[in-house]
């Protein structure tokens, strides 16, 4: 069982059980984190004890947890990976997050199986085999437009399979599952939870003749995705799970980032045609501001076609926001105009500009006085000393990306949970009788014996019930409404009435917890469905004999080794993109169409990236709009691999013998 046409979830990510449980805090529907293994963020694991807690948490408000089990797996780790499937099926995760197909041909527990981005669905016939082999959620690529994304759920069944589509974080410019760049240059592997980031480094851009194109440009580092603004176009094109990226990003930005699209979606919630996909509403003491996370500025990337502006070019790190103009330089200070004289800048904030030559550099405030209120002037003493800041000058303008205001109002408690509910308080022959019911429709009663006493002061007693009856501040719940169903506003001791509330909202709690209906693993179709395809290059990632065997069992006749394997030594793609450098650096020939003096003048050629000794080349393929980083695995790379092979033999799938 998917969501419910009607229903919208908001996926957070959690790098441990804390950020998690302030992820469901602010808002979050649904929390994906790492178990104790086998995730595609290899730093960061968590114990069983530690998901057991977030899930306890998650559960009370009809949220769900998922845990990534999403990286390529040997043949000797699969017993490990069943192991750990059952784990955390019995401490109570709702669905395990996948890639490698091989699981499917073990023995899983009866739990729901998401399709990992790793596994790079891009076509509804893709989208649509998954859906039939057991997949009850899948996220699409995150290079789709709406109306691919349409033909996506179009080619599938809202009621056997939930679209989830990333809108917000950081973007990897592969396809994901299809970036093999580390492995090649490290031997880590991307696929296997431990990519080296090849695609934030500055590269210089060669053309076919050796000229420079681009000097230390980051050219394969992209923006950071942000869909603020597209999620009711996403809703009409079939998404129903909104996923935020990060299971490294620290509390802040899940509490930031979460609590902005909390916001946004119930919005959307509130014009009465979707609903949320667990329980309860969320208050902030802050206002959500994506900007004051870190970010290499926003782009909306492939959703509405496209765009020439995706790339974070000159530097991977935070820009920050404009604030001001230097005015002048001290021996160990500087003073600055803020832009808007209501910005107030404080102890350890985080300052940065760039140099001449369009390097950001950073300044850490040690202390930050506002010497000049009116004018808007502050004087600023950096962590370091100013000699070693290269190209400070009277007129640079400066960024601030790091506000310690905002980050200590973020390290306090910052949001409120509740769940609504209803309240009547009754006689009884001999008492009174509380009944709850939330807003899911549980119900929890309790009852006191309690003489029915006459009040002295009606008005007063009925205060007094009212007042004790609807305090609920320490639970998780809020009360809506109070009905006294009385013959007349008795009086009733206060620790009377607390009991019998404090009693009311146990059973209530107890209700809620026994009417949890976990989430249904699906049945694949039988006969087993076709794989579009019949043959499967390394870019499959097939690493196991279990996953030969599945693409098998599917009808796919030729199935090749996963790169990890190391049977691709020669040049291949190490990288496929929908990023084009050609289009954004205005060298695309499909630009230059209908321009006169240029058209035909451009051609698609190869180009070459350096970084240091590593050189890569760059592969235009037109038709489809893609870009291929072309390399080959270092010899140190395959030497690793034959010398570790001879330590401790490792069991995987291959299609040739070992050397």
């Amino acid at each position: 069982m998917s969501l419910l046409p009607h229903q919208l979830e908001l996926l957070s990510p959690a790098r441990n059980a804390d950020i998690g449980i302030a992820a469901i805090d602010h808002g979050a529907d649904a929390v994906y984190i790492g178990g104790p293994a086998f995730g595609a963020r290899a730093t960061a694991g968590n114990e069983l004890r530690e998901l057991e807690r977030l899930i306890a948490h998650a559960h009370r408000f009809n949220a769900s947890i998922f845990v990534t089990l999403n990286t390529i797996l040997r043949d000797d780790e699969l017993e490990d990976a069943r192991r750990m499937a059952w784990q955390v099926y019995e401490a109570g995760a709702d669905a395990l997050i996948i890639q490698d197909m091989g699981l499917l041909e073990i023995d899983l527990p009866p739990i729901q199986l998401h399709a990992s981005t790793q596994t790079d669905i891009r076509t509804p016939e893709k989208a649509r085999f998954l859906q039939d082999v057991g997949l009850s959620q899948i996220v699409l690529a995150r290079e789709l437009d709406l109306q691919q994304i349409a033909a996506v759920r179009a080619a599938t069944d809202p009621a056997r399979t939930t679209i989830e589509y990333f809108i917000h974080g950081a973007l990897c410019v592969a396809y994901s599952g299809q970036c093999f760049i580390s492995h090649a240059h490290t031997g880590r592997s991307a696929n296997r939870g431990d990519c080296n980031q090849a695609c934030r480094l500055p590269y210089e851009v060669l053309d076919g003749a050796g000229r420079i194109l681009a000097h230390e440009k980051h050219v394969l580092s992209m923006k950071d995705n942000n869909q603020s603004g597209n999620l009711r176009a996403l809703i009409a094109a079939g998404v129903r799970s909104f996923k935020i990226e990060g299971r490294y990003k620290d509390l802040g930005y899940v509490k930031n980032i979460t609590a902005h699209y909390r916001k946004l979606l119930d919005e959307i919630i509130e014009e009465g045609e979707f609903a949320r996909s667990s329980s309860g509403s969320t208050t902030f003491s802050f206002t959500p501001d994506p900007e004051q996370n870190f970010n290499r500025e926003f782009t909306d990337y492939f959703v509405n076609g496209r765009q020439q502006d995706i790339g974070a070019f000159d530097t991977p790190k935070q820009p920050g926001r404009a604030i001001g103009w230097v005015t002048q330089i001290g021996a160990d200070w500087f003073e600055l105009e803020v832009s808007d004289k209501t910005t107030v800048l404080h102890n350890g904030d985080g300052l940065c500009y760039y140099d001449l030559q369009k390097e950001l550099v950073g300044v850490h405030l040690n202390r930050a006085e506002c010497v000049a209120p009116k004018k808007g002037i502050w004087r600023v003493f950096p962590k370091n000393e100013i000699a070693s800041f290269k190209d400070l000058r009277k007129g640079l303008e400066v960024n601030r990306n790091r506000d310690m205001d905002w980050v200590r109002q973020l390290e306090k408690k910052s949001s409120e949970r509740r769940i609504g509910l209803w309240a009547a308080l009754q006689e009884t022959p001999d008492g009174f009788a509380l009944q709850l019911t939330d807003e899911d429709g549980f119900v929890g009663s309790a009852q006191i014996t309690q003489p029915h006493q006459n009040a002295t002061d009606a008005a007063r007693a009925e205060a007094s019930l009212r007042e004790q009856l609807s305090r609920f501040g320490t639970t998780l719940f809020a009360l809506h409404s109070l009905e006294l169903k009385l013959a007349q506003p008795w009086f009733v001791p206060a620790s009377a009435l607390n009991a019998l509330r404090r009693d009311a909202v146990a059973a209530l709690e107890a209700a809620r917890a026994k009417g949890f209906v976990r989430l249904q693993r699906a049945a694949p179709v039988e006969p087993p469905a076709p794989f579009p395809e019949d043959r499967l290059t390394y870019l499959a990632n097939v690493f196991n004999h279990k996953a030969h065997d599945f693409y098998v069992k599917h009808g796919v006749q030729v199935i090749d080794a996963a790169y990890e394997s190391k049977e691709e030594e020669g040049e291949v793609s190490l990288m496929i993109t929908k990023h084009c450098v050609r289009f954004s650096m205005s060298l695309c020939p499909k630009q230059a169409k209908g321009v006169i003096g240029v058209k035909g003048t451009i051609k698609a050629e190869p180009l070459q990236l350096i970084n240091g000794k590593e050189k890569l080349k760059l592969v235009f393929d037109c038709k489809p709009c893609e870009m291929h980083v072309v390399g080959k695995m270092k010899k140190s790379v395959i030497a690793q691999h034959q010398r570790e092979m001879q330590e401790k033999p490792l069991q995987f799938y291959r299609t040739k013998p070992q050397h």
